[in-house]
């Protein structure tokens, strides 16, 4: 068996137990009154209605505008966009063309404490119209809550438009190299590609101001004419905030304002109360199962208890937004199932583990050899198991996700709860390959280096051997 240097353990185990320490409880600061989010834990996953309720409204054309069922279904289509962008995966939308009504029910905020419908949708109506302007004059300065200056109302020259951002092809989140600042990058169709070219040209070494509504985002100057049709948005941006701004553009505006006809509150079918209840239920069932592991395979128990640690924490990091390369996800009662039923793959997984190398062991092999064939005669069992519940969780998101034809038939209420629970059934057993395969291996044969460790009976041999 080849060896594993012995400090690997120790610092994949520190390593382990720390990442998941950070993603179930975060990672923030306060300035002043100002919560400041490092890291996002479970506090920040946004619940779905059935958890933690919700919102729903009924929207129309303002003013009076007739709007045609192209520019309804264009509306519903850009609404639906800018929820699943910002990670809301559990809602309701519904055209009612009849009556030039859009109607969509959608849960709170993470962070939301109001609880006021009026602000709640304001998330997914609002115009979000980008536009281009000459100079960086304004007429307010308003305090945002990372107590930054915001910029508002473009005055005298700055209020003409070069451009808006309906020439824009696409919008990313990206990372410049030099100072490891967020920007927006941004590409523009042809069309786009030649005006961008024509306003760079004439305002070289002036300066272009970036609006989304009356919000002045950038203001940078033109040091070359760009033509290739490629541009980047600079600002106070983090990764979220930049990443939020890419998902408005692409989302593009809508057709027309939207007015609120009515909104409500949407009661949950559990309640919080519920959710805590689960939350203990969980704590005492991992504690119960860490002393059963522990008690039947001895060391190799620890370290799936270990294991099991970094796969919750891993399944629940991918669910709340701790890598800002992954948009959080709304977590409804069938995606807490489905995260159930993966950590409850990975006990499976490393049992089957341990079973091998006690199995091994009583057949008189030495340890190394016992550690080398247990564990490649597992890797089969959980490699077919585990394939087959990521076929059936990738088919769930596939057929259950937004804008689908069983949408259609059985409604969009559908999508949400069952691509939920594909969806954090498909981490949950990715995380199980991660921990539960390999780093379980990889900590398996580096401790076994330590002399004090190398006693068969710590590993469900003969307590003599």
């Amino acid at each position: 068996m080849k060896r594993i240097p012995k400090p690997v353990f120790f610092i994949v185990a520190l390593l382990v137990l720390a990442f998941t320490f950070t993603a179930v409880f975060g990672v923030s600061y306060y300035t002043g009154d100002n919560k400041n989010t490092v890291v996002k834990g479970i506090s920040d996953i946004r619940w779905g209605i059935d958890i933690r309720g919700g919102v729903e409204a009924t929207f129309k054309p303002a003013g009076d505008v007739d709007a045609t069922d192209e520019q309804l279904e264009s509306a519903k289509a850009i609404i639906e966009l800018r929820m699943v962008s910002d990670g809301i995966t559990d809602y309701e939308l519904y055209a009612d063309s009849s009556n030039d009504r859009i109607i969509v029910r959608f849960p709170w905020k993470s962070d939301e404490k109001d609880f006021d419908p009026a602000t709640a949708i304001e998330e997914i109506s609002s115009t979000a119209e980008l536009t281009f302007r000459p100079g960086k004059s304004y007429e307010t300065t308003e305090v945002g809550s990372d107590g930054n200056p915001v910029y508002k109302n473009p005055k005298d020259d700055t209020t003409e438009v070069l451009m808006n951002g309906s020439y824009i092809k696409s919008a990313q989140a990206v990372v410049n190299q030099e100072d490891n600042s967020y920007a927006v990058s941004i590409e523009f169709n042809d069309e786009g590609k030649q005006l961008f070219g024509d306003i760079t040209t004439k305002y070289l070494k002036k300066t272009i101001s970036i609006w989304m509504d009356d919000v002045m985002i950038s203001a940078p100057t033109v040091d070359t004419a760009i033509t290739d049709g490629k541009a980047q948005i600079t600002g106070d941006f983090d990764a979220e905030s930049a990443t939020a701004l890419a998902n408005k553009i692409n989302a593009g505006a809508l057709p027309f304002k939207l007015e609120t006809v009515s909104s409500s509150n949407i009661s949950p079918t559990l309640g919080e109360n519920s959710l805590t209840a689960m939350a203990y239920a969980g704590v005492i069932a991992f504690a119960v199962i860490a002393v059963i592991m522990i008690v039947m395979y001895r060391l190799t128990g620890v370290i799936a208890v270990i294991s099991l640690a970094g796969q919750m924490g891993l399944a629940i990091a991918a669910v709340s937004g701790y890598f800002t390369t992954i948009s959080s996800f709304t977590m409804t009662l069938p995606g807490i199932a489905g995260l159930i039923l993966s950590i409850g793959m990975g006990v499976d997984c490393n049992v089957i583990t341990a079973e091998r190398i006690k199995e091994e062991l009583k057949q008189g092999r030495t340890l190394d050899g016992a550690l080398e064939r247990g564990t490649k005669n597992s890797l089969s069992a959980i490699i077919d198991g585990n394939m087959t519940v990521i076929i059936v969780s990738v088919i769930l998101m596939l057929v259950f996700g937004p804008s689908n034809i069983l949408s259609i038939i059985f409604g969009e209420s559908t999508t949400g709860t069952i691509y939920s629970f594909g969806y954090t059934l498909l981490v949950g057993v990715i995380a199980n390959f991660i921990m539960g395969v390999f780093l379980t291996r990889v900590m398996l044969r580096s401790i076994s280096g330590f002399k004090v460790f190398r006693k068969k009976g710590l590993y469900g041999g003969v307590k003599n051997g």
